[in-house]
């Protein structure tokens, strides 16, 4: 059943970064960024629905984002569920749309998103070593079903510790930058 598939192995690792690119891209660096809102849930219509489906997000200055809500009547929703998100955002309403400047950051609060950075990438770091684990395991169990000698088995784990080498650095690096910019 378990067989060694480079290809598969290479698209979970990639998964993993592009899971903690997309992470850390919702960390709030004082700058202006759509990501930030992603997470933010709206009742309307009876339903949680994410924002991006009843208002666009745009960033038109470095410090300020707007949300342009679709139908009047979801302007409380919107603006409640922004206001209660935990972002620190307080939106000012103005007609159909909500304007939300984005506070200075204080040293505090960049020391906490480093740390959660940091806890970004080292989960992501563990998706990639299990990853690992995986394809030495398929490998071992290849091997004892005689569908792969001893040397291909060394082979192949070399081209995994590689790969995983490879992604860990990615992963490190990516990381390193978004530390970088938060503290700027």
């Amino acid at each position: 059943m378990a067989k060694y598939d480079k290809a598969d192995l290479e698209r979970r690792m990639h998964g993993a970064v592009e899971a903690l690119k997309s992470d850390l891209s919702g960390l709030r660096t004082g700058r202006a960024h759509t990501a930030l809102l992603d997470p933010v849930t709206v009742e309307v219509y009876g339903s949680q629905m994410p924002l991006n489906q009843v208002a666009s997000v745009s960033a038109p200055e470095p410090r300020m984002l707007s949300v342009q809500v679709w139908d009047k009547s979801n302007v409380g929703p919107v603006d409640k569920a922004i206001r209660s998100a935990g972002l620190g955002l307080n939106p000012i309403v103005d007609g159909q749309m909500l304007r939300l400047p984005i506070p200075e950051m204080t040293q505090e609060r960049r020391k906490e998103l480093s740390k959660l950075a940091g806890k970004y990438a080292e989960a992501a770091r563990i998706a990639v070593r299990n990853v690992r684990r995986d394809g030495m395991d398929n490998l071992k169990a290849d091997e004892n079903k005689k569908e792969i000698s001893e040397d291909e088995r060394k082979r192949h784990e070399t081209e995994v510790q590689k790969l995983t080498d490879a992604t860990i650095a990615e992963l490190d690096a990516a990381a390193a930058a978004k530390e970088k910019e938060i503290l700027g």
